[in-house]
């Protein structure tokens, strides 16, 4: 008998192993130092190894932790604050991002982290500003960070329709700068449990020159870059205007699309361009929900599976998308494609959950790390409570509904467990790490002040929120 860290032991495991959810029923894992070292069915698995825990998860479906590649959760202070309006970052965002403090900031991570965490995301694919306070918060609260300091050479203010942004090199260079102490700070702290990858934020943002220099820093340091990547109509203006050529083309021509780019969000790009930047080697972060909500758009994700890239989920920010729940792109992903292609066959819900893993680990790469419960793997995984109302009933035969149920039905509270490098840090309905109920009295602290400094520039700039706000309608 091997003695082992845990066994886990569940009626419903998905692997997410093979080209589907790779189920095995009556199934177990042995898990030792954080790392899987076997897998199979449930007798095997107690027959070989003993656990010092054991964790028997009746009536519970374990999948392998959620993957959020692509998040701001310092705009968590500011929710719910820029939907509903055409220039959703000039209009919409900037008033109350211009006024925020470094502490606000920190207060709206927390708080979005915290989300993530409770609705099964074990990884998160932060991208801002205030990374060194994130960076040392989820390693307290014991999950997995993919973190990147946005790069920005564009000076931070508002800019009208068709004004082109104005570059500060100084800026773009202390960005650089903060990205290169983080890394040098955080890159594969605990095992690889927290990794850091080089931010410009988009092409638009900052110059050619610093961009080749960004992609320099990180090839030396063999890591990635994240990058908004033809965002959206702004971002191909700003880019057209500086280059005469839309962004993938530049970017293309420049060098700038291989294997070392996360592209994220694509709004703007036709299907033609996606599968140009997928045969490149880049992978792609699609974030349907604030996509969806800020610019009405589905962007060409279905076009870059098929030409062979892998596409990650993310839930972007919370003042445009609302939220940053996996389960909930999960779904929109879905539906939209659906909607898009008139199709009710585009993007079943298996596509949608590998997206959230498997696929997903592999376009920010960490598919050597997570997305699946195989052996060699760090042990993330969740578990689904299968009694919930959402999640009822249970199907085996002759089909499964358990992967439909978590992908169209599911909110988030149906996840009751969660595991990171064989360490539990969320159960039952409480993060084992932190204190959630001391960081939302926290945060209620700073609403009121934010809205009276943001309020002049708000009614200022009279965008559609503000006309909702004089005509009784928020």
């Amino acid at each position: 008998m091997n003695r082992v860290d845990m066994v886990v032991v569940s009626e419903h495991l998905y692997t997410m192993t093979g080209e589907g959810v790779g189920y095995l029923e009556d199934g177990a894992m042995a898990i030792d130092r954080g790392r899987i070292v076997a897998v199979g069915k449930k007798d095997e698995i107690l027959e070989t190894y003993d656990g010092e825990k054991t964790l028997q998860l009746e009536k519970k479906a374990v999948f392998p932790g959620l993957i959020d590649a692509h998040m701001h959760t310092g705009f968590g202070i500011m929710r719910g604050l820029a939907q509903d309006t055409g220039n959703w970052m000039m209009y919409g965002l900037q008033p109350f991002d211009n006024v925020l403090t470094d502490n606000e900031r920190n207060e709206g991570s927390k708080l979005g982290i915290i989300e993530a965490v409770k609705a099964g995301t074990t990884t998160l694919g932060d991208y801002e500003t205030n990374m060194e306070f994130v960076a040392g918060f989820i390693n307290k609260l014991g999950a997995r960070g993919n973190l990147t300091y946005m790069i920005r050479e564009a000076e931070k203010r508002v800019y009208k329709p068709g004004e082109l942004y104005q570059f500060n090199r100084d800026l773009g260079e202390q960005g650089l700068l903060k990205n290169l102490e983080l890394y040098d700070k955080w890159h594969n702290r605990d095992s690889g449990r927290i990794r850091v990858l080089f931010g410009p934020q988009g092409p638009d943002f900052v110059g050619r020159e610093l961009l080749e220099k960004i992609y320099g820093m990180a090839e030396r340091r063999d890591t990635l870059v994240h990058m908004h990547t033809q965002q959206g109509d702004r971002e191909t203006y700003q880019v057209q205007k500086r280059y005469g050529k839309r962004p993938i083309e530049w970017l293309k021509e420049e060098g700038f699309l291989n294997e070392r780019l996360i592209a994220v969000h694509l709004t703007d790009a036709r299907d033609d361009e996606a599968k140009v930047v997928a045969q490149s080697g880049a992978g792609m972060i699609l974030c349907p929900g604030s996509i969806g909500i800020i610019d009405g758009i589905v962007p060409p994700s279905v076009a870059f599976q098929a030409a062979g890239g892998n596409v990650a989920l993310g839930s972007d920010q919370a003042p445009g998308n609302n939220c940053h729940n996996i389960i909930n792109e999960m779904k929109l992903v879905a539906l939209f494609n659906k909607i898009k292609y008139s199709d009710p066959e585009v993007m079943p819900a298996w596509r949608a959950l590998r997206m959230a893993t498997i696929e997903g680990a592999r376009a920010i790469g960490l598919g050597d790390l997570v997305g699946s419960l195989e052996v060699g793997k760090r042990a993330d995984f969740i578990a689904i409570d299968l009694k919930k109302p959402s999640m009822s009933p249970v199907y085996s035969y002759p089909m499964r509904n358990m992967v439909p149920n978590l992908v169209y039905s599911a909110r988030g509270d149906e996840v009751c467990l969660s595991v990171v490098d064989g360490e539990v840090i969320y159960q039952d309905g409480k993060l084992v790490n932190v204190d959630e109920g001391e960081i939302l009295a926290e945060v209620d602290e700073y609403p009121d002040s934010i809205g009276k400094r943001a309020s002049g520039e708000f009614f200022g700039i009279n965008g559609t929120n503000a006309v909702f706000m004089r005509e009784g309608k928020l």
